[in-house]
């Protein structure tokens, strides 16, 4: 099993930008994609961004040019850097983990990953 946990969430105005960041610690050796999420009030959990761990990424239409998905092996830990942030980018961001050989609906959708960090939330006014 591997555990996540977010940090780094907060409060910004339309424009600005932010990083989460996710730990991961446990088997992580079985990891090979890692995720991005949230889930704004009343809606469905969607993707944000993923990164396989040969470096391959994949975005949100929403999101694309504005977001960027990274990961650091040493510190076993991914980061989303979010910037030209809107107002409907408010929302709970979760970080998922994908074990290998878990059953795949595609990079974004959240049935192909297999753990989860607690969340963080990102506030954007206007």
């Amino acid at each position: 099993q591997v555990q996540l946990v977010e940090s780094g969430g907060g409060s910004v105005q339309a424009g600005g930008s932010l990083r989460v960041s996710c730990a991961a610690s446990g088997n992580t050796d079985v990891v090979n994609r890692w995720g991005w999420f949230r889930q704004a009030p009343g809606k469905e959990r969607e993707g944000v961004a993923c990164i396989h761990r040969d470096g391959g990424t994949a975005y949100a239409d929403s999101v694309k040019g504005r977001f960027t998905i990274s990961r650091d092996n040493a510190k076993n830990t991914h980061y989303l850097i979010m910037n030209s942030l809107k107002p409907e980018d408010t929302a709970m961001y979760y970080c998922a983990a994908r074990v290998s050989g878990a059953e795949w609906h595609g990079p974004l959708n959240d049935l192909s990953y297999t753990d989860w960090g607690q969340g963080t939330q990102v506030t954007v006014s206007s």
